[in-house]
């Protein structure tokens, strides 16, 4: 990603064969990057509540715009669409649907790949709080390890393909305290 005095700017599309499912905003990072998977050719998928139609002034471009009754639905569809989660740099609903969805892998409710584009350093101190984590014991390494971080989109991509669940139980000590 770039930015220039007019805002920012997303790397070409996803290659092809690859659908874009998102919020379904026209504005901010994510509107850019459907923008961008449009212009490529690309097939893009927007989920948005109702409420936030308006707020968040849903793409009319999209190749469908499905619009919800509210936020949990929303991400549970878009969690039914996907085949794979990705968080660019964002706010606290990024993160909060970043560890939602990473929550529901851990739980067993799906065995979709997850990922970080890092950039610029965005995420690098969220990596070094989630690495303490594991240290402090309040998280599986193989819970830390369902998340994918690259600096590079594409090897971003090729680290999801490869990537295989984990079998742990979340539990990291089930003796009582």
């Amino acid at each position: 990603m770039q930015t220039d005095p007019g805002g920012p700017r997303a790397p070409p599309g996803p290659p092809p064969g690859i659908r874009l499912i998102y919020g379904g905003g026209a504005v901010g990072l994510m509107g850019v990057v459907a923008d961008a998977a449009l212009n490529a050719g690309g097939e893009v998928i927007g989920i948005i509540p109702q409420s936030l139609e308006r707020a968040e002034i849903g793409h009319r471009n999209l190749t469908c715009l499905e619009v919800v009754d509210g936020m949990h639905a929303r991400k549970a569809r878009m969690a039914e669409l996907s085949d794979a989660f990705i968080a660019l740099p964002g706010g606290l609903g990024t993160l909060e649907e970043l560890f939602e969805v990473w929550t529901w892998g851990q739980l067993g409710y799906h065995a979709k790949p997850l990922g970080l584009l890092e950039v610029n350093g965005f995420y690098s101190k969220l990596g070094d709080f989630l690495d303490h984590l594991v240290a402090e014991r309040f998280v599986r390494p193989q819970h830390r390890e369902m998340l994918q971080i690259a600096g590079n989109p594409q090897n971003l991509l090729d680290a999801l393909s490869e990537w295989r669940p984990s079998a742990a139980p979340k539990w990291v000590d089930r003796a009582p305290v």
